[in-house]
């Protein structure tokens, strides 16, 4: 654990988080959590919590986590995206390559369907994109 603990901790949740300002100046020494907001990431809400007014310094601190939090998520679904690719590249070899008649007729409805759909969306966007540029 390093010697200098952050001014604020992010209890990360579905859409957002818990915010807590992190206090070691106490007589016990020990670590406590205030809890001084809940953040929604999709909308950008920022709810101060037990009565309180957030400081200019507790919403800069949460300003930037939300801006670092948005950066994360997006490069995750890209790269999510880009695992999808590999991982459809790897199913055409298994199919291939060591897919039984068994195995195929488990799969094949399900992937043409979800093939289908995900070619269709990506031809009308990309044709939305040309038209628009």
């Amino acid at each position: 654990m390093t010697a200098v603990l952050p001014d604020y901790y992010f209890r990360v949740r579905e859409n957002g988080a818990f915010v807590f300002k992190v206090d070691t100046e106490n007589r016990q020494r020990r670590i406590e959590l205030d809890q001084i907001a809940v953040v929604n990431i999709k909308n950008g809400d920022v709810k101060p919590q037990g009565g309180r007014e957030l400081s200019d310094e507790d919403k800069a601190a949460i300003s930037d986590w939300m801006e670092q939090r948005r950066a994360q998520l997006k490069q995750r679904d890209i790269d999510d995206i880009l695992r999808t690719v590999d991982h459809l590249n790897l199913t055409t070899h298994w199919a291939q390559a060591r897919a039984s008649d068994e195995d195929l007729e488990q799969v094949t409805d399900a992937l043409l369907l979800a093939m289908h759909d995900l070619r269709t969306m990506l031809v009308r966007k990309k044709a939305d994109r040309l038209i628009k540029g």
